[in-house]
């Protein structure tokens, strides 16, 4: 295995594994409460409260073994400090909850004002593995904008009205599922727009 593609696996697996401990914690003691330091907690906030050192030191690893980190990431990070912070402080997981929302929200509107800018903030991010020409990177970087607002108003309808279980799940697999939907579909932009022609 090269370099890269060992670089591409850990890169990988420091964006999966925090989630994936998530579920695993929060289905395990998803029916019980926990007391932790005199503090009882749902299954919920007690995932949030391994979910939270993860991404930092998922980050830090990052930082330090693979001298990268993108905005993105950092972006996320700090939105999974404040609302997971304020998810295990108040013991309330409506603000877990809302960070996919907000996130999405996020990066709905920069990719807005780059588009308003006559500009694709998406092909500094995906440059290197979408070789794209600007008419192609225009049109991918509008659709997901949309989609991005797609998802964000998707997230509040399924926190606001299922169980938290329910939304655990859409978390954990849905928006996964439907970020590898969307790239699927744009096969004709990717064909029509990029070095894809047979």
């Amino acid at each position: 295995m090269s370099k890269k593609d060992q670089n591409t696996l850990l890169k990988n697996m420091l964006e999966y594994i925090p989630i994936a401990v998530f579920f695993v914690v929060f289905i395990f003691f998803k029916d019980d409460n926990v007391i932790f330091y005199g503090r009882d907690l749902s299954g919920f906030v007690l995932a949030t409260l391994v979910f939270v050192p993860l991404v930092v030191i998922a980050t830090a690893v990052s930082w330090f073994v693979l001298q990268e980190v993108s905005r993105i990431q950092l972006l996320t990070l700090v939105l999974v400090l404040v609302f997971g912070g304020m998810t295990i402080f108040f013991n309330d997981e409506r603000f877990l909850k809302i960070k996919p929302t907000l996130i999405y929200c996020l990066f709905s509107i920069i990719l807005l004002f780059g588009i308003f800018r006559k500009t694709s903030y998406l092909a500094s991010l995906l440059g290197k593995a979408l070789p794209l020409s600007y008419d192609g990177w225009m049109i991918l970087t509008r659709r997901m904008a949309y989609f991005f607002l797609f998802l964000a108003a998707t997230n509040e309808f399924v926190w606001r009205t299922q169980s938290t279980e329910t939304w655990v799940y859409f978390k954990t697999f849905g928006l996964t599922i439907a970020m590898f939907v969307f790239f699927i579909t744009q096969y004709s932009v990717f064909k029509t727009y990029g070095d894809f022609k047979d």
